[in-house]
């Protein structure tokens, strides 16, 4: 061996190594600009608009009955709380909106990142890339597969159950299918 690898094309692009996005990465001028506009549109467009309607349904349905309002502070806490899980709705449902404006942009190891599949969370080191302890194929041969003195053992030593009717309506007063052997002898007059 020479020390090349070769691809078989001798112009062969060799693809850049994708870029380790962390805590640590300090995202470029044009990443700024697509974070704030990001910021930006999801509050105008998304946040404000969701925070408002579930506001507005909330306190339509505490002046209908529907919902109760605080006996001291009124219908004010359960407004502050439609706010607040509107505009978390809004910032979440505009993370797929903001994931592809940064797939497109050209030079931008993160919109490189997320163009590759790369996830930010990544699994700790070796617990998900380990081989299993025991392998379930074990000289070809299935796990679950049984021979047949296994499934003559089984039907020897396991009971068998009959399945119980199930009776759709929970009345006390119909019966179920379950029977007590044992209270059915007894009589008690």
């Amino acid at each position: 061996m020479n020390g090349r690898a070769d691809f078989g094309e001798p112009n062969a692009e060799v693809p850049r190594p994708i870029p380790h996005i962390g805590a640590d990465y300090i995202p470029t001028e044009e990443e700024r600009r697509v974070f704030a506009e990001c910021s930006d549109e999801s509050f105008w467009f998304r946040s404000v608009p969701l925070a408002a309607t579930s506001m507005l349904i909330t306190q339509g349905l505490i002046s209908k009955g529907i919902l109760s309002s605080h006996p001291k502070y009124g219908s004010i806490p359960k407004l502050i709380f439609a706010c607040i899980m509107g505009y978390f709705a809004g910032k979440l449902s505009y993370v797929k909106t903001c994931q592809e404006k940064f797939k497109n942009l050209e030079n931008s190891p993160l919109g490189e990142a997320l163009r590759s599949g790369q996830t930010r969370r990544s699994s700790p080191t070796g617990y998900y890339s380990q081989k299993p302890k025991y392998d379930s194929n074990v000289s070809g041969h299935s796990s679950f597969v049984t021979s047949p003195e296994a499934d003559n053992i089984e039907k020897e030593v396991l009971p068998r159950y009959e399945p119980i009717p199930f009776s759709a309506s929970m009345n006390e007063s119909t019966p179920t299918g379950i029977t007590d052997h044992i209270a059915q002898g007894r009589n008690f007059s």
